[in-house]
């Protein structure tokens, strides 16, 4: 046996003090450390090389924010928010992430999946306080006045039930559940930060993540469904919504509006074809085609030349107001009604960030913080909360439009920030009669890339077929029943998968490659030589509570051998026998008698006198694996069978001293463990 080390015992409680006081101590260079580190761009941005990255920044942070307006617009549909709301979040988020993030890449910002949770919730809540949910009537002609807030939904309600003494709308009602929501995320996202949770997002494989945004897709994409063809229909909660909302549009698709299907069909093969030609050429392209902003530019012209919403009742965005909203504290009782929607949605949010952030941060050489990352999240949902914002989250289409367009660090963020601005002040009044299926078009092109995942079924499939069983499941429990089931579905039964896969592991019989000291698989292994009299079992899972009967019930059909049917047969035979002699007086009963009984009582000779366990595939053992090694280990000694075992790694073997499996001195312990199957094999034949 080689000779393990000795390792010196740790004082847990004074690395524990001696932690608290270093990180309790307060000098004047760990103040400067804590606070660099919580803005890192204290750090980098001193040494900006402003010839060389300037260029990069500027292209890649116009050409972003030139794609922010029309999705941030076009989202607020999925958040059921006024598109105002949606350029505040993106302006926002950019300037934050500039200031607190880790990632010179990703785009943080309005994202539809993250979008999509926040409307489900503000419908939920919508339809619980009494206001009708179909947003589908006439805009309001203001002046730009965030005070004409959903004049078409005039009913006011008294918030009492939730703690707000004031009348408010519809639309003062949606923004105030939407930034509570994204307050109490936030909250979960800084905590998870300082408690350091990361590890949470372990638990979302990328099977679970990838169902998860193709189900929501197929959601997303059924809720636009309507503005596509100008239809009014309610906007449906709850579980089964996809299901219910397409019934609704089959009961009332002869109500569709000509000008609003001519739209979108002329809109969608525009952006489309696109898209296409841009992924086509894109690497002559030097940066990509803003084809959202044109359309949209082109559709508000010939909307507002056109009349459309006055002579075809097309559905238009309505007055978008300049400037911004006094700052206001999101309600504390509001809080309350969301805290637990806040939880999938901090965890989408982080896991989508930090995954983005270290996929680019791997390509381009360059390391992030994770808990730094999610800190970052946290305050890009605290802070924009105040300023009737919502959850926002990185994005990957912009995030790789981004790095296409020669973006070096977070400053062509700021710039973004700008553009969004730029909107905010002077533009916004402009996108008035633009029409809402506009927006839609944008939104369903938006996700090609999730759909396309439909594509990749067979590929997965053939990689992997209980991954694809967690994509289907999570997709189908998405898309058909609710996002928030969905992610947990999927973290569920992905878990159960791994604990199938530990509860009916692969077992063999190895067999020895000729002339070598290597041993095998013999059912997946042409040549391979069995060794006389002794069988060699390997079990390719760690040993549990849960797969014990399994590993049993493995072992004895492959040894084909059962030691505690063949001991009870053994008794039975020596009883038997133990009767004859009786009955005849202790003599000799004829030899044809005795190899009758003895066939009948004991129906096989033992072809092996040594089973070796080769334990390389066993990770640990809890106590009722060593006490099934143990049962073993009596059970065969009681037929004068060996077992040995080989290849245990050091915790196997601690978790095997102390379940006592080598005596109390183990002085039996350099017979009964190996550190090869090779050498467990020799010891036998030597023993033999």
């Amino acid at each position: 046996l080689m000779e393990r080390k000795t390792h010196a015992k740790i004082n847990r409680k004074e690395v524990m003090l001696a932690k608290l006081r270093k990180s309790c101590s307060c000098t004047p260079q760990k103040l400067k450390n804590l606070v660099m580190d919580f803005f890192p761009v204290l750090r980098w941005l001193p040494k900006y090389r402003c010839k060389e990255y300037i260029w990069g920044d500027v292209m890649s942070g116009l050409v972003i924010g030139i794609i922010l307006v029309p999705q941030a617009i076009a989202y607020s549909l999925l958040a059921g928010l006024k598109p105002i709301y949606s350029l505040y979040t993106s302006f926002f988020a950019n300037i934050i992430y500039f200031l607190m993030g880790t990632s010179r890449h990703v785009s943080v910002g309005i994202f539809s999946l993250i979008s999509l949770m926040v409307g489900q919730v503000v419908d939920r809540e919508l339809l619980l306080a009494g206001f009708d949910l179909n947003d589908d009537a006439p805009p309001a002609s203001g002046d730009g006045s965030l005070q004409n807030d959903s004049l078409s939904n005039t009913t006011a309600f008294n918030l009492t039930i939730v703690g707000i003494n004031a009348e408010c709308g519809k639309e003062c009602y949606a923004i105030g559940i939407a930034t509570a929501l994204t307050f109490v995320a936030g909250v979960y996202q800084v905590l998870m930060g300082i408690f350091r949770l990361g590890f949470v997002s372990m638990y979302l494989s990328e099977s679970v993540l990838d169902g998860f945004a193709t189900g929501a897709s197929l959601t997303i994409l059924t809720a636009q469904v309507k503005y596509l063809i100008g239809i009014k229909i309610p906007r449906s909660q709850g579980h089964g919504m996809l299901v219910i909302t397409w019934i609704n549009i089959f009961r009332n698709i002869s109500q569709a509006n000509l000008c609003d299907v001519i739209t979108s069909a002329i809109c969608i093969v525009v952006l489309v074809t696109a898209k296409e030609l841009g992924d086509r050429y894109k690497h002559k392209l030097k940066f990509p085609l803003p084809t959202e902003l044109v359309v949209i530019a082109v559709a508000t012209l010939v909307s507002h030349y056109g009349k459309l919403n006055e002579v075809y009742a097309s559905s238009v965005s309505g007055a978008i107001p300049t400037g911004f909203i006094p700052p206001k504290v999101p309600q504390f009782n509001l809080m309350l009604r969301v805290a637990v929607d806040a939880l999938p949605l901090a965890i989408v949010s982080f896991v989508f960030t930090v995954s983005l952030s270290e996929m680019f941060a791997k390509k381009y050489a360059y390391t992030i913080r994770a808990n730094q990352e999610m800190f970052a999240v946290g305050f890009c949902n605290i802070i924009p909360s105040f300023f009737h914002s919502f959850a926002t989250s990185a994005a990957l289409a912009k995030t790789l439009v981004k790095t296409s367009t020669g973006c070096q660090t977070q400053v062509s963020g700021v710039i973004s920030a700008m553009v969004v601005l730029l909107v905010l002040l002077f533009l916004a009044p402009l996108f008035y009669s633009l029409q809402k299926c506009v927006l839609a078009c944008i939104i369903i092109v938006s996700l090609r890339g999730a759909l396309r995942k439909f594509k990749d079924v067979p590929a997965r499939y053939h990689v992997n077929k209980m991954d694809t069983l967690v994509w289907v499941v999570t997709m189908s429990a998405s898309a058909l029943v609710s996002t928030e089931v969905g992610l947990l579905a999927g973290i569920v039964f992905s878990m159960l998968c791994i604990v199938v896969r530990t509860q009916r592991p692969r077992t063999a019989l190895l067999g020895q490659i000729q002339d070598t000291g290597f041993y095998e698989d013999d059912l997946e292994y042409e040549n391979l030589s069995t060794v006389p009299k002794v069988k060699i079992f390997r079990f390719e899972a760690p040993l549990y509570y849960a797969n014990r009967n399994y590993f049993l019930k493995s072992l004895y059909r492959m040894t084909n051998l059962d030691p505690n049917l063949e001991a009870a047969a053994r008794k039975k035979y020596e009883k038997k026998e133990k009767q004859h002699l009786k009955k005849e007086n202790h003599r000799t009963v004829n030899g044809l008698g005795i190899r009758e009984t003895t066939l009948q009582l004991v129906p096989k000779q033992i072809d092996f006198q040594v089973l070796v366990v080769d334990c390389s595939c066993i990770s640990f053992l809890d106590t009722t694996g060593v006490n099934t090694l143990k049962e073993i280990l009596k059970d065969y000694k009681n037929l004068n069978i060996s077992v040995l075992l080989a290849c245990c790694n050091p915790s196997v073997i601690d978790s095997l001293k102390r379940g006592g499996y080598f005596g109390r001195d183990f002085g039996s312990m350099q017979e009964m463990l190996f550190y090869s199957i090779h050498n467990a094999v020799l010891f036998a034949k030597e023993q033999k």
